[in-house]
């Protein structure tokens, strides 16, 4: 079987879908499939405004059809709502090609925060490029209930994971010599991480942010004495988890968060709100505090054992991710084409596993 995944989402980009659709291709193999990509890389394209990283694809129904021949995919996936993805949703629509789906991002609330457009248009159009398909894959229970609630269907559970060969405890001196406590953020430096909300708090010790992107420089103002490390990746980026006292997430938009669960492997405990993300990830495990109050919470967190941090992430493995994705291309796409769908379980979004054993 031949699984072709489109994707706005792809190299040079740092970020969890990349990730995530990394590990699927590569846990495929062993499960019985072979995955092929359709990204920008695939057509003409240009950077988008403000995120140089992200690339705005020229692509088009015909130029999929064009690739389509070479690749002759028996399953597709579209992973974005992007123009690469809305291009593979014209061309499966018209050729009667079933699909699934999966919601990584709340694009509504990110373009909300950027542009005076209503969430409530942006939720119409995702409702109608989602609702094409044979089923969507979103991460936790809360954005399923949340999705649910505003009429999305067919939603299907496809939980992340994470290395715990690469994020371990470990002593570490990626930070040393910085006060302490050290508290933590990783991710995009981009308004709807809400970094401000972190850099805005008083906290003892030092401030660590690694990432990058455009609100970098408006960020570094907020708390002049914050260290910015920029992008990190590999060992370099496990030894600063394993250095810190505690992640801070600041995000109210995410819907789920590899970063939780790569701070959590190298027993670093989470202060979060508790909102979507945190809340299925972190909430009621012990390895974290989730509350409304950001300073309470990560003052709180500096208690929490790193032991705990640890036997919490161990939960969530690639092996079972795509265990879970995989089985869900298989039912969705043995329920047929778009819009004539037989099989119940998906109908119904009951596809299980829920969460990891």
């Amino acid at each position: 079987m031949r699984l072709l995944i489109a994707t706005d989402a792809w190299h040079p980009q740092v970020n969890g879908v990349v990730r995530s659709l990394e590990h699927m291709a590569a846990a495929g193999r062993q499960l019985g499939f072979e995955t092929v990509f359709l990204t920008h890389q695939d057509f003409a394209s240009v950077p988008l405004p403000g995120y140089p990283e992200i690339r705005l694809s020229y692509a088009t129904k015909a130029k999929v059809a064009r690739r389509w021949a070479g690749l002759n995919p028996t399953h597709v996936h579209i992973a974005t709502e992007g123009t690469v993805g809305y291009a593979t949703r014209r061309y499966c629509l018209a050729h009667g090609r079933p699909f699934t789906t999966s919601y990584h991002t709340r694009f509504p609330e990110y373009l909300a925060a950027r542009a005076p457009v209503p969430e409530s248009w942006s939720y119409a159009w995702l409702r109608r490029f989602h609702g094409a398909s044979s089923g969507t894959m979103v991460s936790t229970p809360s954005l399923e209930r949340d999705l649910s609630a505003r009429g999305f269907t067919n939603l299907l559970r496809w939980t992340r994971g994470v290395d715990t060969e690469l994020f371990r405890p470990q002593a570490s001196d990626a930070l040393a010599g910085l006060p302490r406590p050290i508290f933590l953020f990783v991710g995009r430096l981009a308004v709807e991480k809400n970094l401000g909300a972190f850099l805005d708090l008083s906290l003892p010790g030092t401030k660590v942010v690694v990432g990058d992107g455009p609100d970098r420089a408006r960020l570094a103002g907020i708390d002049p004495n914050a260290r910015f490390l920029g992008t990190q990746t590999g060992a370099e980026l496990a030894a600063i988890y394993a250095a810190a006292d505690v992640f801070v997430f600041p995000s109210l938009t995410d819907t789920f968060g590899i970063v939780l669960l790569e701070a959590l492997a190298s027993g670093l405990p989470v202060a979060a709100y508790p909102v979507t993300g945190p809340l299925d990830v972190v909430g009621g495990t012990g390895a974290g505090v989730l509350d409304a109050d950001l300073r309470a919470a990560a003052l709180a967190a500096l208690e929490i054992p790193r032991e705990r941090c640890r036997e919490e992430a161990l939960r969530y493995t690639w092996a079972e991710s795509a265990r879970q994705f995989y089985r869900n291309i298989e039912v969705a796409h043995a329920s047929g084409p778009p819009r004539q769908r037989r099989d119940p379980r998906v109908a119904t979004g009951t596809v299980e596993p829920v969460r990891p054993a």
